[in-house]
């Protein structure tokens, strides 16, 4: 997994509460075993309509934000059943952060376990933040993981909390299977040995 110590980022706004993970990755495209490819699926049934035709209006498929690497959106983020497709789906199309005042439970601990970095701040503060991206085209965040603070060029700067080992997580790439892995020489110590024990 790639560490996530900074990033500097263009920001696109998804202005809905309640975004749910069937949104996020629809069900008709759960069948692919792999974890990458979803990126295009991301959003389908908002950034398409029933012909296959673009929408225009949602705010992905508008030229300002593409390459956007920072989402924001509402409360109540990744809501719905706990599909890590959804976090896979995001991370594919090529965002790194999502900032929400708020964001259900599984998928917030999916986000960690996949190379995104969730970040909660208050209603007031990502009010700001769509006001700051709506007003002015390319609009781009610094993401300071290793001093937990966000900022942009217009004299911004919030500092947001993460738990400490989540944040650790993430500065050094690690997902569950790579924590575990740092205890290699340990394991395979343990395991001649209990090898050992049973052949005595």
């Amino acid at each position: 997994m790639e560490p996530f110590v900074q990033l500097n980022g263009l920001v696109a706004p998804v202005d809905r509460v309640n975004v749910d993970t069937d949104a996020i990755i629809p069900k008709q495209f759960l069948k692919r075993i792999e974890r990458s490819g979803f990126g295009q699926f991301l959003f389908f049934e908002w950034r398409w309509d029933e012909q296959g035709n673009v929408i225009p209006e949602f705010n992905l498929n508008k030229p300002r934000y593409q390459g956007a690497s920072v989402l924001i959106s509402r409360a109540n983020f990744g809501c719905g059943s706990s599909r890590e497709h959804a976090p896979w789906a995001i991370l594919d199309y090529g965002f790194r952060c999502i900032i929400a005042p708020s964001f259900a439970d599984i998928f917030y601990n999916n986000c960690f376990k996949n190379g995104i970095l969730p970040i909660k701040l208050s209603e007031e503060q990502v009010e700001d933040l769509f006001q700051r991206t709506n007003a002015k085209e390319g609009y781009t965040l610094k993401v300071d993981l290793e001093n937990s603070v966000l900022s942009d060029e217009d004299g911004l700067s919030i500092s947001f909390q993460i738990d400490e080992h989540r944040r650790q997580f993430l500065l050094q790439g690690l997902d569950d299977i790579g924590l575990t892995l740092q205890h290699e020489n340990a394991i395979t110590a343990y395991e001649a040995k209990r090898a050992a024990s049973v052949s005595a």
